[in-house]
């Protein structure tokens, strides 16, 4: 394909985005409808894609519509490229701009700038303070591949040279002393042995940074409370011997968990919620919360868009809800962990704050936020524990 057929597919995709399908069902019909489509054209039109979803309202702005079209009008003059270079009406290219289209185009002011909804973005100004608009502006971009190594399995230097033979170059990062940052084929990740065999797993610098500040001893219970893919229960498994749970109000979530616990050479033991009391109590009880996801909408652009402040407040009440569910788990002296990947202070002092008043018996023993980064997302943890 050549880069103006692949406009237009982008113009197609977006235009379905546009009247309510999912991106990635979008991509994934579009695909199947275009059997000649290579692995490069899919991989393009992918980021044509989700370069848009991050920046929607500032595109929109410069193309001067809300449309397919207009979007990535507006993304060929973000970048300083010349839309009628590509809009050509020739072969599989999109038709000429109109005279209207050619005129048409601002440039971006206010929450537009920042691509935020409106109401937004007060609520980055006072999460935030004056790092409100570097993390607006950092959600625009495309987001780090990195990888965690599993030191049960091999050390940084062994993991940087398997991948390297695979045609995956990776180099570490200071963030995490476990954390790759991925640089040349990350979408051979996947298929890649080092991933197959345990060696490497998918995780952001972020998560594995906050995860490495937990302290815990050999031998000690440890229980994920809201486990998901079990990303950080298994990072945490690969640190020290213990015992490990998993559990998850949505138990499908952890449909994965079980193998890529053995590829990991891990033991995680998942709970249902009618044994937790039975299992506990535990050591240290992690509550990585349902969130807004705010610290990670490079990753998940139509996110932003999604959200809604009846629906934050709904996260707020269920995150208030789970950690006071958990508490009670904590074994005397044990340690309660709350994390999101949220950069809202609703979501993550605010919430403290609240558990504490409730519970004064509980004091806050270490409290980090992780900001937007070239290797990490934005992430939020406090390790709580009960007063002497």
């Amino acid at each position: 394909m050549t880069p103006a057929a692949r406009i237009s597919a982008a113009i197609e995709v977006l235009d379905a985005i546009l009247d309510g399908a999912h991106a990635e069902k979008a991509l994934g019909g579009w695909a199947r409808r275009s059997r000649f489509a290579g692995s490069k054209d899919r991989a393009a039109l992918r980021d044509h894609v989700f370069g848009v979803l991050r920046c929607w309202r500032s595109y929109a702005a410069l193309g001067g519509a809300g449309t397919g079209r207009g979007l990535m009008i507006g993304a060929l003059r973000a970048q300083g490229s010349d839309p009628e270079e590509f809009f050509t009406g020739e072969g599989h290219a999109p038709e000429p701009l109109s005279a209207a289209e050619r005129a048409a185009g601002s440039a971006p002011t206010g929450a537009a700038r920042l691509d935020l909804p409106d109401w937004l973005w007060p609520l980055f100004e006072a999460s935030l303070g004056d790092a409100a608009e570097d993390a607006a502006l950092a959600l625009r971009s495309r987001a780090p591949v990195m990888l965690r190594v599993n030191l049960r399995q091999g050390d940084p230097a062994q993991a940087i040279a398997h991948l390297a033979n695979e045609g995956i170059v990776a180099q570490p990062h200071d963030i995490a002393s476990t954390a790759l940052h991925v640089t040349e084929g990350e979408r051979k990740i996947s298929g890649s042995a080092c991933y197959n065999d345990g060696l490497v797993e998918l995780q952001d610098g972020s998560s594995q940074a906050a995860m490495a500040r937990l302290e815990i001893a050999p031998g000690a219970r440890v229980m994920d409370y809201c486990a998901g893919g079990g990303g950080k229960v298994l990072a945490l498994a690969a640190r020290v011997e213990g015992a490990f749970f998993a559990h998850d109000t949505a138990p499908q979530r952890m449909k994965d968990l079980p193998v890529r616990a053995e590829r990991a050479g891990v033991r995680v033991d998942i709970v249902e919620t009618a044994r937790l009391r039975d299992e506990g109590p535990f050591d240290l009880v992690l509550c990585d919360a349902p969130c807004s996801g705010s610290g990670t909408w490079r990753r998940t652009p139509e996110a932003k868009w999604a959200l809604t402040p009846e629906r934050l407040n709904e996260l707020t009440s269920i995150q208030r809800q789970i950690l006071q569910d958990a508490a009670p788990l904590v074994t005397p002296g044990g340690v309660l962990v709350y994390a999101t990947c949220s950069l809202f202070a609703d979501e993550n002092q605010a919430t403290i704050s609240h558990f504490l008043n409730k519970n004064p018996e509980w004091e806050i023993i270490d409290e980090t936020r992780f900001a937007i980064s070239e290797a990490g997302d934005g992430f939020y943890i406090s390790q709580l524990r009960k007063k002497s």
